[in-house]
């Protein structure tokens, strides 16, 4: 099946960059957000993103401009009706990404895949809500997604052979490296990374060493771009507990159990980059 115009369902950090991508490698695109201030704002980051490629020399004036051609911002689910595949990126709640794969399953056309960007959550229950169960998979971009060269596939025990090429297709024509895993909870980076971050919290809540000397010790020890707790003011402090509840619910192991230093901080607020402080102060 050849894939001609692409949906995102949501437009924050990952939805905009998923947009950009896919519209860079000449997909049409349809993006939809739930009111029009969220619409306009995540229009605006992809705009920022591609001024700055630009202003780095990555793009030409030429091809942004081509890239924004091929983008159209939307608040209905109808304007779905001729992608011939939708990415959800929506926020990380069962429930909600459920009501849109039922919903979409009734919009798309028959031929069209589902998948969702989820990091964590299960893609076979959102399948289980839809007629077309072979046509769902998990692709699970990082961020920002149009720096980072990995697509994580996620296939379910519905998705057929035919999805799976299709999805590989789509993955080389936008320039990344993909692998692929079952659907289990955290699929391969994840399962492999939160453990490692949630380790990182407990030597420094455990007064073991500084903040400072556990990321310079990674950095320099592992030869890592970055430090654990780095990484996870990056990342997101609540979106790596809820990652990590996802993943203990699901495996009961005790490497996937939150330390309480990271839920209190959570729960205040310091969320990381995006709240401004987490373990670091980005005021």
């Amino acid at each position: 099946m050849e894939i001609k115009t692409v949906g995102v369902i949501g437009c924050g950090l990952m939805g905009a960059g998923i947009v950009e991508v896919c519209a860079r490698a000449g997909y049409d695109v349809v993006v939809l957000e739930v009111n029009q201030a969220l619409l306009d704002r995540g229009l605006a980051r992809l705009r920022g993103s591609l001024e700055k490629a630009v202003a780095r020399g990555k793009a030409s004036q030429e091809e942004a401009d081509r890239t924004l051609g091929h983008i159209r911002g939307t608040l209905s689910l109808a304007d779905f009706a001729a992608c011939d595949l939708v990415v959800e990126a929506a926020v990380e709640n069962m429930e909600t990404k459920k009501d849109l794969f039922s919903a979409l399953d009734t919009v798309l056309p028959p031929h069209a895949i589902l998948a969702s960007n989820t990091s964590s959550l299960c893609v076979t229950e959102m399948a289980s809500v839809t007629k077309r169960g072979d046509k769902v998979l998990g692709i699970h971009f990082f961020n920002p997604v149009p720096v980072m060269p990995l697509i994580e596939f996620v296939r379910t025990i519905l998705t057929s052979d035919e999805t799976m090429e299709a999805a590989r297709a789509f993955g080389a024509s936008l320039g990344k490296t993909m692998v692929t895993a079952k659907d289990t909870p955290g699929f391969i980076v994840n399962r492999l990374l939160i453990p490692y971050i949630l380790d990182a919290v407990r030597v420094y809540e455990n007064g073991l060493a500084s903040r400072e000397d556990i990321d310079t010790a990674i950095k320099l020890g592992l030869n890592h771009p970055m430090g654990p707790l780095t990484l996870l003011d990056f990342v997101g402090l609540d979106t790596t507990l809820f990652i990590a509840d996802a993943m203990f619910e699901e495996y009961k192991d005790e490497r996937y159990a939150a330390p309480p230093l990271l839920r209190r901080m959570v729960i205040a607020g310091q969320l990381g980059r995006k709240s401004g402080k987490g373990f670091y102060d980005y005021r």
